[in-house]
């Protein structure tokens, strides 16, 4: 066993540096010189842990990581994400956006491009699975509201939580996302399927949806629409039945 190794065991990952911890990660597959070495040249291409841990497979091949190496760096990358995943789907029921945001937050934080998911929920508002539906470049994300209406009568949901990232890391909702939202939230009604929120993941902070009351104002928009849908329905009737019995 390692310095480095019984340092760790004795203390934690609070004694270590990024690169020592870099360092112990791949002295469990390298020896201890040519681990040492690849740790600092890690550092100087990610410039710490974070960046190192939520490198993709080409960045990591070039500098000269292997796939031993890249089995155990997915393992300790993946690892807290499933631990967090199964206590939000562990749950009772959704509490709140802070819930999903600190799942959410560790799995998407570092992504280079944008990535739409849902969350589908039953009757009871429990987690039943969350899904990535769609892939996006930097700033932008095609969006097919056909696709997302049929996973959710796939997956047999009676609500839904809908989130996407920022890379650039503003949460801030585009002209574009408040659009989305409000049409998804009008076909959730049609459908009877509610939409609990739509959780925008930023830079370590988020925007919420629901939180900002954006949800329902678009329910209530929606259901102005249907009232005044059916107020206008009912007067051509009655106009029509007058027309016809004045002609009779």
């Amino acid at each position: 066993m390692t310095l480095l190794q019984e340092r760790f065991i004795r203390s934690g990952f609070g004694d270590l540096t990024d690169q020592e911890t870099i360092e112990l990660l791949l002295s469990l597959v390298l020896p201890n010189r040519e681990g040492k070495k690849k740790a600092k040249e890690c550092m100087a291409s990610f410039n710490n842990l974070r960046g190192f841990l939520s490198a993709s497979r080409r960045e990591l091949e070039q500098v000269g990581i292997k796939p031993p190496c890249m089995l155990y760096i997915k393992l300790l990358h993946e690892l807290p994400a499933e631990v967090l995943r199964q206590k939000i789907v562990d749950q009772p029921s959704y509490k709140s956006s802070k819930d999903v945001y600190d799942y959410l937050n560790y799995s998407m934080r570092d992504l280079k491009n944008e990535i739409f998911k849902a969350i589908y929920l039953n009757n009871r508002n429990q987690i039943m699975n969350i899904a990535d539906l769609f892939e996006g470049t930097l700033d932008s994300i095609p969006i097919r509201p056909r696709d997302i209406v049929e996973s959710a009568i796939n997956h047999r949901a009676t609500a839904l939580i809908f989130a996407h990232n920022h890379p650039a890391g503003d949460p801030a909702p585009s002209k574009q996302d408040k659009q989305l939202t409000r049409d998804l939230v009008f076909v959730g009604s049609i459908l009877q399927i509610k939409v609990l929120d739509h959780i925008i993941i930023g830079n370590s902070h988020y925007f919420s949806f629901a939180d900002q009351g954006l949800i329902e104002k678009y329910e209530d928009s929606f259901m102005s629409l249907k009232i005044r849908g059916l107020f206008e329905k009912q007067m051509d009737y009655s106009l029509a039945r007058a027309h016809f019995s004045s002609s009779n």
